[in-house]
């Protein structure tokens, strides 16, 4: 079944991602990938995240399709411009990939190579809008295509938890019309939270799946809660995490082996897919290096 296929039959779907390398060693991206054959229903690969030079999306994305599994290309539009973004969304379709998810991305300031210019000559809305226009034959500048990417599926993302939130309630909004058919959240720690954004976005009809990144410690949820705008890790998670690292230390000073934050981690991610399942048909994990440990985190939520 595919991603879309998923989608549309309204079971739950979970998402998974996975990063490119900063060279061109693809064996840990195929060891990762294959521990998510038939356990998720797609597999996100980010592109050029935190603006860090790496393989690109397009290229990794069509090595999972040899390998048989159903990829979802990461798109940002800080790197090129309207006619690069149209003509890799094309190159995408020629390569069997379907699945499409539209982001603005993150400046280059942020990144490994903070003296390169950014582009954003679109923005996500607007690369929804460019999507959509080839899925229906004709480019930005009004040209008709020979042959159509007809069944490309878009996607986009939303922040749940920024403050205020209007402003993601709006876009949101304006992605759906642009051609969005399926929304992955940015990270989600408090399930109420997430609960009352989907009551203020209660007339969207497309599935919007709350995002899981996987705590690696005290200290990235509280590095997370102080840059990473829209994103609260609650104090008791923090606590949690804390606990699990001083119980990591005295194993090691005992000359023992121990992974409590692994555990604990893995813990937490359960309990909020379990929390969110009633809320939503599906979660986007987002592991950062721990994807060995997605298949325990399904196990954990019960799925």
């Amino acid at each position: 079944m595919s991603f879309r296929e998923a989608v549309e039959s309204g079971k739950f779907v979970v998402t998974c991602e996975v990063a490119p390398p900063k060279g061109v060693s693809m064996e840990h991206v195929k060891d990762e990938a294959e521990l998510l054959r038939g356990r998720v229903d797609g597999i996100n690969v980010t592109d050029l995240q935190a603006a860090c030079m790496r393989v690109s999306s397009l290229a990794t994305c069509a090595l999972l399709k040899e390998m048989g599994l159903e990829p979802i290309l990461q798109m940002v539009c800080r790197d090129r411009n309207r006619l690069a973004l149209q003509s890799e969304l094309l190159s995408a379709y020629v390569l069997g990939i379907r699945n499409v998810l539209c982001l603005t991305g993150d400046h280059v300031v942020l990144g490994d190579h903070v003296e390169a210019r950014p582009v954003f000559d679109l923005d996500s809305v607007s690369l929804l809008q460019a999507a959509q226009g080839l899925v229906e034959g004709q480019d930005l500048a009004g040209g008709e295509l020979e042959g159509a990417p007809a069944d490309l599926f878009l996607g986009a993302i939303v922040t749940p938890g920024a403050d205020p939130v209007e402003p993601q309630v709006y876009k949101l909004h304006n992605k759906v019309r642009a051609g969005a058919r399926f929304i992955q959240t940015q990270a989600v720690y408090d399930v109420e939270t997430f609960a009352g954004f989907m009551e203020r976005v209660s007339d969207v009809e497309v599935p919007i799946f709350p995002g899981i990144v996987l705590l690696k410690s005290a200290g990235m949820a509280r590095y997370m809660n102080a840059n990473v705008a829209g994103v609260n890790v609650p104090d008791g998670l923090i606590k949690e995490m804390a606990e699990a690292g001083q119980k990591d230390k005295a194993a090691k000073g005992e000359g023992k082996k121990a992974d409590f934050k692994a555990k604990t981690s893995i813990d937490i991610a359960g309990r909020l897919i379990r929390g969110l399942k009633p809320r939503c048909q599906g979660v986007h994990i987002m592991p950062l290096g721990w994807g060995h440990h997605v298949p325990a985190v399904l196990e954990a939520a019960g799925l």
